[in-house]
């Protein structure tokens, strides 16, 4: 899988890419990064990217022309071209596995107060957001989308992993607990110390439910509402 990132800050990605199951990805060539300065595709002598907005307001806005040349030079017949941006729709783990099958995705940041609508409207594949709440540019949430969708690429982590990971269920995960069995009098349940398979299961089923009812509430009645609970 190949990731094209497009961006004004193109040193802003220099550094988190030498780190964890990105580097390592790109070490064991299952996934490639290029980066782009959406400068270097702007007409003017001064490489503007933005400018004001019709009709008035504060800001600037990043404009439709280096964004179309950028993707010009960069998309193919199997390029995935993503806007993103505060007003898409919202990224999620079912999102990140349809991505996961994708030979080449294109990551545009945007910037300032918004970029052109017409981009959205016409040049690009998807607008996704990563959260409900504004970033100051798209670069962390490229990271985001990058970091999501590599540990989906096979081979990348061992399968079995992401199947208990959060929201892979619909569900948050279960609770997770290590060594020392008793810290300081705050003791690990001796369920998982029975060596009863099926009851530790049932215990990690019920305990997911429960930390989920109550950190993301959202996700049960989104269960429910599709029939998942019902009955149980």
């Amino acid at each position: 899988m190949k990731f094209s990132i497009i961006t004004i800050f193109p040193g802003f990605f220099s550094s988190p890419l030498k780190y964890g199951i990105l580097s390592r990805a790109i070490e064991e060539g299952k996934i490639q990064v290029e980066i782009y300065n959406l400068r270097d595709f702007a007409s003017d002598l001064h490489r503007s990217v933005d400018d004001r907005p019709f009709g008035g307001g504060s800001g600037m806005i990043m404009k439709i022309e280096p964004i179309w040349k950028a993707l010009s030079a960069i998309k193919t017949s199997d390029s995935r071209a993503i806007l993103l941006s505060a007003a898409g729709k919202l990224f999620t783990q079912e999102k990140a596995k349809e991505l996961s099958g994708q030979k080449h995705i294109i990551l545009i940041c945007g910037r300032y107060e918004g970029v052109d609508e017409r981009v959205a409207e016409n040049l690009v594949d998807d607008e996704i957001s990563v959260g409900d709440y504004v970033l100051s540019g798209g670069e962390p949430a490229a990271l985001i989308v990058m970091d999501t969708v590599t540990r989906l690429v096979p081979g990348v982590i061992r399968e079995e992993s992401t199947k208990i990971e959060s929201f892979s269920s619909g569900l948050l995960e279960y609770p997770q607990y290590t060594r020392p069995r008793d810290f300081r009098g705050m003791v690990v349940p001796e369920v998982l110390f029975s060596g009863d398979h099926g009851k530790i299961e049932k215990w990690r089923k019920r305990k997911a439910l429960e930390k989920t009812v109550k950190n993301r509430p959202d996700l049960v009645r989104k269960r429910r509402n599709h029939g998942v609970d019902k009955g149980s």
